[in-house]
C-alpha cells in the first residue's frame, strides 16, 4: 500500500499499522463523456485510521464525490486498490460496509421523521417495530423530541439533516462518508450543525471522510484535511490540525487556525500565500 507523503514532514501524516481502517492506493478514475474519456482522480491514495477524521477539499470537479462513490462500492476504480481493515475488496464487496450520507437528505416526503430515520435499519432487514423502536429512542439526543411524527416538508432544514444523519448512524457502521452533509444550510445552521456533529462524534466515535468546499469546517472537524488537485485529482497537500476534538467555536479565532486556513486556501490557489503563515 502506498500512503503519500505530506508536502512538509512537519504538518502532514502517513497512517501505518493495524489501526487503518481505510486504505485507498494509487486509485484512477475516468469517464466518457461526449465520446471522449475524462479522468477525474490520478493515482489517489489516502488511509484512514480507525475513529479519525479526515477532510477532503479540492477545486470543484476534482473527483471529490467520485472518491466516495468508490470507497463506497458504487463505482469500481480503473485502477488501483481499496482496502477495508487491511483486506482488499471489490466494489460488491464494499457495499453496505460503510455509511453513506449525501448533501442532499434524501428524506422520503411520504414518511414521518420517525419512518425515514428507522428506513437504514429496515433496509438491512429489521423489523419496521423494531427499527422504529430504535429510532425513536435516539430522537431526543439528536435534537429531535417531538417531531417523531412530523414530515419532512414540517421540519427545518438542520432538522432533516439530524433526521438524515440519524439514519445514517442507525446503520451502526463504524466507517461514515459525509459528502458536504451540511452544504445546503444557512450559515448559522451550519455553525450549529457542525458543533452538534463534534459533540455526536465524542460520545459515538467513528471514523469519517468528510468531503467539503468549506475549509473552515474542514479545519474545526477533522483531525487531517488531504487538498485534491485541479482534474484529474490527485492529492497534493495534507493539513495535520493537532488540537484535540471535539474544539470550542473561539477555535476559529486562534491565530494557530488562521494559519492554518490561509495555507489550505493558498494550496486551493484562492489566495496568495502570505510570507508569514507560509510553512
Amino acid at each position: 500500500m502506498t500512503v503519500p507523503p505530506p508536502e512538509d514532514e512537519s504538518r502532514g501524516a502517513s497512517v501505518t499499522g493495524d489501526r487503518i481502517v481505510l486504505a485507498v492506493d494509487g486509485v484512477s478514475a475516468s469517464f466518457v463523456e461526449q465520446h471522449r474519456r475524462l479522468q477525474v482522480l490520478n493515482d489517489v491514495s489516502l488511509a484512514l485510521e480507525r475513529n479519525e477524521f479526515v477532510a477532503i477539499v479540492g477545486p470543484s470537479g476534482s473527483g471529490k464525490t467520485t472518491l466516495l462513490d468508490i470507497i463506497s462500492g458504487l463505482i469500481e476504480p480503473h485502477t488501483g486498490a481499496v482496502l477495508l481493515d487491511g483486506d482488499r475488496t471489490t466494489a460488491a464487496q464494499r457495499l453496505g460496509q460503510s455509511a453513506y450520507m449525501h448533501q442532499r437528505d434524501l428524506l422520503l416526503p411520504w414518511r414521518s421523521a420517525l419512518d425515514n430515520a428507522a428506513l437504514g435499519l429496515e433496509v438491512q432487514g429489521t423489523s419496521k417495530s423494531v427499527a422504529r423502536s430504535a429510532a425513536r429512542e435516539r430522537f431526543p439526543a439528536f435534537g429531535l423530541a417531538g417531531f417523531e411524527g412530523h414530515y419532512p416538508a414540517q421540519l427545518s432544514g438542520g432538522m432533516r439533516q439530524r433526521v438524515a444523519f440519524l439514519r445514517t448512524m442507525l446503520t451502526g457502521q463504524s466507517l461514515l462518508l459525509l459528502d458536504e452533509p451540511f452544504g445546503a444550510l444557512d450559515a448559522l445552521t451550519r455553525a450549529i450543525s457542525q458543533a452538534w456533529l463534534q459533540s455526536l462524534l465524542a460520545e459515538n466515535p467513528r471514523s469519517v471522510l468528510l468531503v467539503t468546499h468549506d475549509v473552515e469546517e474542514a479545519i474545526f472537524l477533522s483531525d487531517r484535511i488531504l487538498v485534491l488537485s485541479e482534474r484529474p485529482g490527485r492529492v497534493r497537500y495534507i493539513e495535520t490540525i493537532d488540537v484535540p476534538r471535539p474544539r470550542p467555536r473561539d477555535f476559529l479565532t486562534a491565530p494557530a487556525f488562521g494559519k492554518m486556513r490561509a495555507r489550505l486556501l493558498g494550496e486551493l490557489g484562492l489566495v496568495d500565500l502570505p510570507n508569514e503563515v507560509a510553512p
